[in-house]
Order: C-alpha cells, then structure tokens, then sequence
C-alpha cells in the first residue's frame, strides 16, 4: 500500500492559545483539551489535525527547535462564499489574532484573506468569486 497522508501536525508553544483559535474557525476541540500535551481532531473529511507542545516534541527530538524567519505550513480554511471570508478575517482580527493579508479578490477567482494563529502560522481564508 502506498503511503496516505493522514494526519497534519502542528507544533504549538501554548496549546490552550491554538485550540481557541482553530474553534473559531469552526474546529470541534473540547475545552478540556487544553492542558493536554498531544490533542488531535478528525476533520469531516477524515483527515486528522494535531498539535503538539514543543515539550512534547523535546520529549523524542532533544535537538527540536522552533522555526525561524517564517512559517513552515499553511493552512486553507473554505468559506460559504466571498462575505464569509471578509467576515472570518474580521472576527479573528478583533479577538486579537495577527491579520497578515486583509481580504481581497484574488485574479485565480477567490476572495483570499489570510491570517496568522498563536504560532505564527499561515492560515487563509477563501471562497470562490462566483458559485
């Protein structure tokens, strides 16, 4: 059998920040996962997203380290349509998340937004133009 992509990582420096953000776009993570060092969440499409703490990683990789000068994944987030994007960006910016490219329309045909979560992770926004 050929490798399936099953699960997408995500190592976090304080768990109880990023689970509070992934539910506000949406994401089902009980309250009670955020003292946990490993939480994962199956999405409806059955891929599986998971957070580690960065002690949970220094737990089998000593020589961890945190990335520097960017991002090292992104994240796409879809929305019902273009006024969801705009409104997704708007909310997450108020409760004090780093906006990174306010909405706009992009020239492949979406209305693209893009935001950063507690880590300094790339997460975008999008819908399609027209239906």
């Amino acid at each position: 059998m050929k490798p399936q992509l099953d699960l997408i990582g995500i190592v976090v420096a304080d768990m109880a920040a990023s689970l509070a953000f992934y539910r506000r776009l949406g994401l089902d993570v009980p309250a009670s996962a955020d003292s946990e060092p490993h939480v994962e969440a199956t999405l409806p499409v059955g891929l599986r997203l998971a957070w580690d703490t960065e002690e949970t990683i220094r737990s089998f990789d000593s020589s961890w380290q945190p990335p520097a000068g960017g991002h090292r994944i992104g994240l796409a987030f879809r929305c019902d349509d273009p006024a969801a994007v705009d409104q997704a960006y708007a909310e997450l910016v108020a409760a004090g998340y780093q906006g990174a490219l306010e909405p706009w329309d992009a020239f492949w045909g979406q209305r693209y937004a893009s935001v950063h979560d507690p880590d300094g992770n790339a997460v975008d926004l999008f819908a399609p133009l027209s239906q």
